[in-house]
């Protein structure tokens, strides 16, 4: 037997080819007709995409990219493609990136890690929470392509690490050149989900969304409740940063179709605040871990907006983990302590 060659696998989202109208509608099309995404019949969802949203969308979602298109391309590919560079170098493995939706896609992830002769694999999705819409679909997608090219090849799976105490203290590192001057609130702003998938993982039927402060219930949901996750986060961060209860809040973004959200919703609660005495705030959106359109257009360019004009004083977000060498280190330290399983 020979020696196993290791390697990393970094999954993301991913972004428009460019920021053409035809790019981003064939980008949304993939991702808004995933089954995990928009979970309808495919019949309904096939309607609601062709019939209404991407007649309208893509121009305004291009618009939108426009604004953040760096130089070198997306900013989440750009932000990705430095971070597999810096993680390729402390760990000495060879590192690739695949995207959900866009290129590089999984398939073509996978194809590079045969062509580089990577028999034992470790795949890190960048979502530290569980949602059927983000860490579940790219998960399934690979294993998908794992099966179909490479179906002997050894591969372990990077859990969610939401509650990691490393990850925790590596966002609060990230954070404290912030934390560090005066502000009002820090408010943490995840990307939203509709409320029926936090029902439609709970395997018992009878917690999520039933149970009063379900999130706060112990439960054996909760190792799939994407809510759950995002509070557990806020909380140890709080804890760790030394900061009190009540100078932090909790809100989702990112709302689309006129279904129930996971609630409070954040562009609400950014014209709220400064009504209730809040003139300096701090964002931080530890769903994200590269900076992309919903932290830097979503969130720095119309969140920014909508808080000042209601008469807010000072704005800022504190950027995401991106290839910020707390956060190389946090998955260098995983990669190397990762004990190698069968599929």
């Amino acid at each position: 037997m020979g020696m196993s060659r290791k390697g990393i696998l970094l999954l993301n989202l991913g972004s428009p080819k460019s920021t053409s109208v035809p790019d981003v509608r064939n980008y949304l099309r993939e991702f808004l007709g995933d089954e995990r995404v928009i979970d309808y019949p495919a019949p309904f969802r096939f309607a609601l995409l062709e019939g209404i949203v991407l007649r309208t969308r893509p121009k305004k979602s291009a618009a939108a990219y426009a604004t953040v298109w760096t130089p070198e391309g997306a900013p989440l590919l750009v932000t990705t493609e430095k971070l597999r560079a810096k993680l390729e170098k402390v760990t000495g493995m060879p590192v690739i990136t695949g995207m959900r939706y866009g290129t590089p896609s999984c398939e073509e992830a996978i194809q590079k890690v045969l062509e580089l002769g990577i028999d034992d694999l470790f795949v890190m999705p960048q979502y530290p929470h569980y949602a059927m819409s983000s860490y579940e679909t790219v998960v399934v997608k690979v294993q998908d392509e794992l099966k179909r090219l490479a179906p002997n090849l050894k591969y372990h799976v990077l859990q969610p690490y939401f509650n990691d105490p490393a990850y925790i203290n590596a966002l609060v590192e990230s954070a404290k050149p912030w934390l560090s001057k005066p502000f009002d609130k820090l408010l943490f702003s995840y990307h939203g989900v509709p409320e029926r998938h936090l029902r439609k993982g709970d395997a018992s039927k009878a917690h999520c969304t039933k149970v009063k402060d379900c999130c706060y219930q112990a439960s054996p949901s909760h190792a799939n409740c994407y809510k759950h996750q995002c509070v557990q986060t806020a909380k140890l961060f709080t804890e760790a940063a030394g900061l009190r209860p009540d100078q932090v809040e909790i809100a989702f973004q990112s709302r689309f179709g006129p279904e129930k959200w996971v609630p409070p919703y954040t562009d609400e609660r950014l014209e709220a605040l400064p009504g209730e005495g809040v003139k300096n705030l701090l964002v931080i959106c530890p769903a994200f871990t590269a900076d992309c359109l919903e932290t830097i257009e979503e969130i720095c360019e119309e969140g920014k907006e909508d808080f000042m004009h209601a008469g807010g004083e000072s704005f800022a977000q504190i950027p995401c983990l991106n290839d910020q060498n707390v956060y190389v280190n946090y998955l260098a330290q995983r990669a190397v302590s990762w004990k190698p399983s069968h599929h």
